[in-house]
């Protein structure tokens, strides 16, 4: 038995108050994540800090685990694609590039509401009550100092890719779906801006696809269509 398994062993055969005696003594010496140092403060108050966050800090909170949970699960699989988002406000989450090719992939979340998944037609009532939905701004307004419009909105052609993360519906932070951004509708009273809600299915179909290199197909082919309401 290697020494690894004799301690393994060991820790099988301690109680539940040895154990947390053992795990507080470790964790003085090891910290958690980077990030504790760099706040100077254990992941532990972190984490008591976002348990006692405000809804709207933790939909944001959760926005960036479905980022990060991007780049995990779905990013660290692409060997042949290599990540070179830099950063700054930029209009989309990752810039990935492969020999002469390149993708932009903005990742959002599946709308919640009142703790439930978001249903399309309560986003509008032209869309689906058969799907979920994804609201497609920015999370802080403004407005342009030239135009004195809103610059939430996104325009066609900011992002080549959207990342849905299904989490809401599915429980799973490795779950997404995706789509071509061309494809997204637009909004009524100006063609060039992405509709705010945009209607997503519960299963894949071709028009939204959970292989991310199939949409990278997509893409790449230059097909024009509209995702259905």
């Amino acid at each position: 038995m290697s020494r690894s398994e004799e301690i393994a062993s060991f820790l099988e055969n301690c109680s539940e108050s040895e154990r947390r005696w053992i795990f507080d003594y470790l964790r003085k010496k090891y910290s958690i994540h980077p990030i504790e140092k760099k706040l100077n403060v254990s992941a532990e108050v972190i984490l008591e800090a976002i348990d006692r966050a405000s809804d709207l800090t933790i939909r944001g909170i959760r926005g960036i685990i479905a980022e990060a949970s991007f780049k995990q699960y779905v990013l660290n699989s692409l060997n042949d694609w290599s990540d070179v988002t830099k950063p700054g406000d930029i209009p989309y989450d990752y810039l990935l590039t492969k020999n002469n090719k390149q993708v932009r992939i903005q990742v959002k979340m599946q709308r919640l509401k009142a703790h439930l998944p978001m249903m399309a037609n309560e986003g509008y009532r032209i869309l689906s009550a058969d799907k979920f939905v994804v609201e497609t701004q920015r999370t802080r307004g403004g407005k342009d100092k030239k135009s004195n419009s809103d610059t939430r909105p996104y325009h066609f052609g900011e992002f080549d890719i959207l990342a849905v993360s299904m989490q809401p519906s599915t429980g799973n932070w490795n779950e997404f779906l995706y789509t071509v951004s061309s494809w997204l509708l637009p909004r009524k009273e100006n063609k060039k801006l992405l509709l705010k809600f945009q209607p997503v299915p519960k299963q894949p179909n071709d028009e939204w696809t959970d292989n991310i290199l199939l949409c990278f197909d997509w893409f790449f082919s230059g097909k024009k269509k509209r995702i259905s309401v």
